[in-house]
């Protein structure tokens, strides 16, 4: 594997040119662009000369018909008639910036749309100052960097290292534009653990991410397919908002080969860019804590008029967090058939909002339908702009029969054996140096450590030490609201005019009933409202009653106290001993201050 890291450094110092014409958030402006040229430059170098030679063959052919028979001669998804590239334009120091147009101007019309995207052209002009010479420095220096070689994941690697650095300077969030590739491959690595289809000889499957970023999901789904069977074809769509995200994606997936007209640019949320397909994989990060005010009147229409006939019939989220819209988004998608589905989250989708709530009856929706599989706690500090805990979903229409009804968490944390001090780490370890708030990082080492062994965690269905499966009603919970009786100030109980008692409000309570619960032997059983109230409430409160109109249904996953172990106290005898030895300590200290 070629260093992606030294490509990326060696591209990054090209950057110091702008130094001083340029402010640092918008070094971006200018590298990225010029990165995705000079990426494209080397992989039509090979057959460029074949293209210029068929040229006057086709001169009375239409545009597109010019760029379907050049892109079969270029063997590519587009092709490049200029005759100039980057040793070229190089080469001609006095006529840079026309002769980089006429490069840019020369591809094909898909590419030359992508290019479009950086809105780079405006920045021609500025960067062939005459006084700075900015633009011939910055042609030559990428004309020394060699990206022929580089794999669409080494590219891949190369433009995520890129844009986390240019986001650092500007205070954009990086993880916006793109996932941790191990992180990628562990979802894949789930997603696909199971699927026997993928095996079979010219099978073709599509994959979906409705905020693809610069598409490392696509591209670690690809190439696993790939990997498991030659044979197989995986056809990708994807949507981005970010325009230079957008066009890094489109332009990785055209020259890798496939239909960069699969990729749209936009807001999911405002305009499907595939409203009417359907897929049989997807996987996404949105964007965690996102707002939705923008779209809100769209989103709000859409849950009212069309309501389960569109995308946002369970429910609307609170509105500064739209993580859940992206997930009735991509359920919306499912094929009749079967699709399958990986998203990362934040620990908010779990249990945000009380019952009735929109995130409430969202879960409510997806739980009940029996289409949430498992949730996979990941360790915390694995992205770039955040440390915070992180949590992938997997959700299914066509759940194995062993799987059917129940739901499966796995706490891949790595916090147990950190506490216990038990065996070396199975989920995680220290990268050699930091990147943003990224510090760890997940192996791939077999099955006994990271990927894999979740995967077989996944795989295997069994519970035990970092595996809990449990139905689905266990979620579930009734909230009811507990009157007491109102009394006057001689202790009687007030009543209507139907001879009811009257609820005093200063005593209003409110109970979470689970569906389930332990019987004697420690195995759930159902209850019922009155059951739990019998048992738990009129005990110490015997005149409540519950108001049954204001009853609720609401569904919760409390990740964390599953699998939380009750931790023995120390003992008043070690924690005097602890304190007898700091105050011996601090005597010491203070001895040999004075002395001094």
């Amino acid at each position: 594997m070629i260093d992606f890291k030294e490509k990326a450094n060696l591209i990054w110092k090209v950057a110091d040119l702008l130094r001083g014409d340029y402010k640092q958030s918008d070094y971006g402006k200018i590298i990225l662009p010029m990165t995705v040229l000079r990426r494209l430059d080397c992989v039509i170098a090979p057959t460029k000369q074949k293209v210029l030679d068929y040229m006057p063959k086709i001169e009375k052919l239409s545009d597109s018909a010019k760029d379907i028979t050049l892109n079969k001669i270029a063997g590519l998804n587009f092709h490049n008639r200029s005759n100039y590239d980057f040793v070229k334009i190089k080469a001609d120091p006095n006529n840079v910036a026309a002769n980089l147009r006429n490069f840019i101007n020369g591809f094909s019309t898909g590419a030359r749309e992508i290019i479009e995207y950086f809105d780079f052209d405006s920045h021609i002009d500025r960067l062939d100052d005459p006084k700075t010479d900015l633009l011939f420095k910055i042609v030559e220096a990428f004309a020394d960097i060699d990206l022929s070689e580089m794999t669409s994941m080494e590219m891949g690697y190369v433009f995520e290292e890129l844009i986390r650095k240019f986001s650092e300077l500007s205070n954009e969030t990086a993880g916006e534009h793109f996932t941790p590739r191990e992180v990628i491959k562990l979802m894949v690595n789930v997603l696909f653990v199971d699927e026997k289809d993928i095996f079979k000889k010219g099978i073709v499957k599509t994959l979906y991410d409705p905020a693809c970023g610069t598409g490392g999901m696509l591209s670690v789904g690809e190439s696993f397919i790939k990997e498991q069977n030659p044979d197989a074809k995986m056809e990708v769509f994807g949507q981005e908002i970010n325009p230079e995200s957008y066009a890094i994606c489109k332009s990785d997936m055209m020259i890798k080969g496939q239909n960069p007209a699969n990729i749209k640019f936009g807001n999911t949320f405002t305009v499907d860019g595939l409203e009417n397909e359907k897929f049989d994989y997807m996987l996404s990060n949105p964007p965690f804590g996102v707002d939705w005010k923008k779209a809100q009147k769209m989103i709000t229409d859409e849950a009212e008029k069309k309501g389960f006939a569109g995308r946002f019939g369970a429910g609307l989220p609170r509105i500064n967090d739209g993580s859940l819209l992206f997930l009735q988004h991509m359920l919306s998608k499912m094929k009749p058939e079967g699709s399958r589905i990986g998203i990362v989250f934040n620990g908010s989708p779990l249990f945000t909002g009380q019952a009735g709530s929109g995130e409430s009856e969202i879960r409510k929706w997806i739980i009940e339908n029996d289409w949430l599989e498992a949730v996979i706690a990941i360790p915390d500090q694995l992205f770039y702009n955040t440390g915070i805990s992180t949590y992938i979903w997997i959700l299914s229409n066509k759940k194995s029969a062993d799987r059917k009804g129940k739901v499966q968490l796995i706490n891949a944390t790595g916090t147990k054996d950190e506490e216990i001090g038990q065996n070396p780490n199975r989920f995680w370890q220290k990268m050699p140096r930091s990147l943003g708030n990224k510090r760890k990082e997940i192996p791939e080492n077999g099955d006994t450590k990271g990927i894999g062994y979740v995967t077989k965690i996944y795989g295997e269905f069994t519970e035990g030490e970092f595996c809990k499966i449990y139905p689905k009603e266990f979620f579930g919970y009734w909230r009811v609201t507990v009157e007491q009786p109102l009394k006057n100030e001689k202790g009687k109980i007030q009543k209507d005019s139907k001879g009811n008692p009257k609820p005093d409000s200063s005593l209003r309570d409110y109970e979470n009933i689970p569906f389930l619960r332990k019987d004697e032997n420690g195995n759930l059983v159902s209850q019922s409202i009155q059951e739990y109230f019998d048992r738990e409430v009129l005990p110490h409160v015997p005149d409540a009653w519950i108001d049954e109109t204001k009853t609720k249904t609401g569904y919760e996953i409390n990740f964390t106290k599953y699998f939380y172990e009750f931790k023995k106290l120390r003992s008043l005898t070690d924690i005097k001993e602890d304190i007898s030895a700091l105050e011996k300590e601090t005597i010491e200290l203070e001895k040999t201050v004075l002395e001094l």
